[in-house]
């Protein structure tokens, strides 16, 4: 009976979601007069620098904005092609103890210029021209403080393909996100960091970067802080205005993924409800035909559609999860072993 009714409520979530999430996207973009610094980290970036910069000096309706790309100690071409590009080349420095990369970087960005919004963008995101400012008119609609629009997610090896469509499913499935508009918490904020704006002012009221200086999941862990200091935001749907692809082989996509699940859940008994929850909700149901199994292909199908990936391999859900749950454990036992790294770093 509990399969019946954690499927059945995934797809009522789903399908409010569907239908009543935000959406950034071509309609909504205005013509933005205050000042937008558009900042991006780059380590070991040769294959994403040109196209990263290529998208980002091509955004449109925005009347005053500055480029910051910061070169994190690199030890490929990522620094030479940055300067080809005429943007604000911003050179990393050595990690103060008790900071993570990808923290310290957004760190410098933010403190490099004085725009009135912040937008971090990863390397491998390609945006609209319109997007940016289709965000910000957003948030200026909706009396937000910060905006994390959420890309369309390519995938191009079979892994990828059977993974990357959990990232969405994840919160579609299990987050009302207007409700969670209505009565902010940290518990049901959503974010990701590959685009994320915020206003100056806000950012700035909680610390910045430092204030979450070692979190691995500093995109979340940073909306989390705006949430709980009684910031306005949220997530909006912006497949159409951005797209990334994260990893480009099936290697780069375990280490992705592993460095960070082991505390995706906040903890031992987090990552315990969430075990029990995948199982739940994508083997449990499976196991026998029938109702719930109905309910969750409907919810990744309706998932996919809405975020413009593929509503076929919703039929390898059950797939898709053992291979979740075999990243989750890998996770656990690299972090354990000390052993966990990205891009050439050890994480602590």
């Amino acid at each position: 009976m509990i399969v019946f009714w954690l499927s059945a409520i995934a797809l009522i979530i789903t399908t409010w979601n569907v239908i009543s999430m935000r959406v950034v996207g071509l309609k909504g973009a205005k013509f933005v007069s205050d000042s937008v610094d558009i900042l991006i980290p780059m380590r070991n970036e040769q294959t994403n620098a040109e196209g990263s910069l290529k998208s980002l000096l091509n955004s449109e309706l925005l009347e005053n904005s500055e480029i910051y790309a910061l070169d994190d100690c690199s030890i490929d071409e990522t620094a030479n092609l940055i300067k080809t590009f005429n943007v604000n080349f911003i050179s990393g420095s050595d990690i103060p103890k008790g900071w993570l990369g990808k923290t310290w970087a957004c760190h410098c960005l933010a403190k490099a210029g004085s725009g009135e919004y912040l937008a971090f963008i990863d390397a491998d995101v390609r945006l609209h021209p319109y997007a940016i400012s289709s965000a910000i008119s957003t948030m200026q609609g909706l009396s937000w403080d910060y905006i994390s629009p959420y890309p369309k997610q390519l995938a191009g090896t079979f892994l990828e393909k059977l993974i990357q469509p959990l990232l969405q499913w994840s919160w579609i499935a299990s987050v009302p996100l207007r409700l969670a508009e209505k009565f902010p918490n940290r518990a049901m904020t959503i974010a990701n960091g590959q685009f994320f704006i915020v206003k100056r002012s806000a950012y700035e009221a909680i610390g910045g970067h430092q204030s979450i200086s070692g979190e691995i999941l500093e995109d979340l862990e940073l909306a989390r802080l705006l949430t709980s200091k009684g910031f306005k935001g949220g997530l909006a749907e912006a497949s159409s205005v951005a797209s990334c692809r994260m990893y480009e082989s099936s290697q780069e996509l375990i280490d992705g993924y592993t460095k960070s699940l082991w505390r995706a859940f906040g903890g031992s008994m987090g990552t315990i409800v969430a075990i029990f929850l995948l199982l739940a909700t994508g083997i449990a149901p499976y196991l026998s035909i029938g109702a719930p199994s109905l309910f969750i292909f409907l919810s990744r199908s309706l998932s996919a559609l809405k975020t413009k990936s593929n509503p076929a391999f919703a039929f390898l859900h059950p797939i898709s999860i053992l291979v979740l749950l075999y990243l989750i454990g890998l996770s656990a036992i690299r972090k354990q072993h000390g052993t966990l790294q990205w891009r050439g770093r050890l994480i602590p």
